[in-house]
């Protein structure tokens, strides 16, 4: 399936994306071809939703992964990962009103998730957080309502809160079994004091 090159309406979108063979995001009704991603990149997905839904699992905020569209006004995005505490959409395809949008960033898709997808959702009243996890390195950044939108860096040995679920996790926990420089860099410091705490 291959969209035509016209702007769509939000239901030639939906209706088009049940057949399509590739994902697309729709921004200003064009649609964009999602990128494909690295192993790191879905190993690092798959970390942090797992530790959420862990968390989460007693309380009503369920843990959405890269599948699950977002509809932002007219737009539809699929974040990597997304919390939402209160059922918003009938419909079965899309969430309206995630508490937290984590996107995993990658060379393809950096500048987008950083500037104008970022801002696009900070306009959803329901969104506390919008985090941005790097692959490359250790690094991430929460960019939280309660502080106008400021950003919090954290990195491998902090711990990242998140202040709407009253949650906090490891971000080595988040960087397990991702091998770029800044992680095995990180192990190997541990397993030296480890060594040293040992002798």
């Amino acid at each position: 399936m291959v969209f035509q090159q016209h702007c769509l309406s939000p239901e030639e979108y939906l209706r088009g994306e049940l057949i399509a063979d590739t994902k697309h995001q729709l921004l200003d009704g064009i649609p964009h071809r999602m990128p494909y991603v690295s192993s790191d990149h879905n190993l690092i997905t798959g970390n942090i939703a797992c530790e959420l839904k862990q968390r989460l699992k007693d309380t009503p905020c369920k843990t959405l992964i890269a599948d699950m569209k977002l509809r932002v006004a007219d737009d539809f995005f699929y974040p990597d990962v997304m919390v939402v505490c209160n059922e918003d959409s009938v419909d079965p395809y899309y969430k309206t009103a995630p508490t937290i949008i984590i996107e995993v960033l990658s060379k393809t898709t950096r500048k987008f998730d950083q500037t104008l997808k970022r801002l696009r959702c900070q306009n959803i009243p329901s969104l506390e957080e919008y985090v941005l996890i790097e692959q490359d390195k250790g690094e991430i950044q929460l960019f939280s309502r309660a502080h106008n939108w400021q950003s919090f860096y954290f990195y491998l040995g902090d711990r990242i809160s998140f202040a709407s679920l009253d949650i906090s996790i490891a971000v080595e926990d988040i960087y397990e079994r991702v091998d770029n420089e800044d992680v095995l860099s990180f192990l190997q410091q541990k397993q030296q004091e480890a060594l040293q705490s040992a002798s």
